[in-house]
């Protein structure tokens, strides 16, 4: 696995604060996943390469900096990560999406997938598994070859705090 970023900036913490309370509403819970999958997905992709493209403006000729490199992917595990797709693609909205249906076998607690539907070139894409609700790490050990990729091309999974 590679670094672990415990993403705790305190935009982070008020909203998952206010989503744990009692008192809290459905669609200012789905609202506060959504802002928070926002905030989460900033910091994730804070290390995208980035390249020097030159471009026309209204007055000049300028360089300006655009991603360089792989196209991006969403990739939630059903269902709890569903939530959270539409705050990623609200800062990456041309990144496909895919889809990771997994469930526990009560016996042995080994993640059992019972869907997976990703886009065509899954593997040529930087990928976002999203997963708030990680629990064993199960699901999140499995997604790789679910995504049929080697473990170490599997660059991003977006959790709870307390699944680190």
């Amino acid at each position: 696995m590679g670094k672990v970023v415990v993403m705790d900036h305190p935009l982070i913490q008020h909203k998952i604060g206010i989503m744990r309370r009692t008192d809290t509403g459905s669609k200012d819970f789905r609202t506060l996943v959504s802002e928070v999958a926002m905030l989460e997905c900033y910091e994730a992709t804070r290390d995208l390469e980035l390249t020097d493209v030159e471009i026309e403006t209204p007055i000049c000729k300028a360089t300006v900096k655009e991603l360089k490199g792989k196209k991006l992917a969403v990739v939630p595990i059903l269902r709890a990560g569903l939530g959270m797709v539409e705050g990623m693609l609200e800062l990456i909205p041309a990144a496909k999406v895919g889809h990771i249906g997994m469930y526990r076998d009560p016996e042995t607690a080994e993640p059992i997938e019972y869907y997976c539907k990703l886009p065509a070139d899954c593997a040529n894409r930087e990928v976002f598994v999203v997963d708030p609700m990680l629990a064993t790490g199960g699901s999140a050990g499995a997604a790789p070859g679910m995504l049929h990729t080697p473990v170490q091309q599997w660059q991003h999974l977006i959790c709870s705090k307390s699944a680190v």
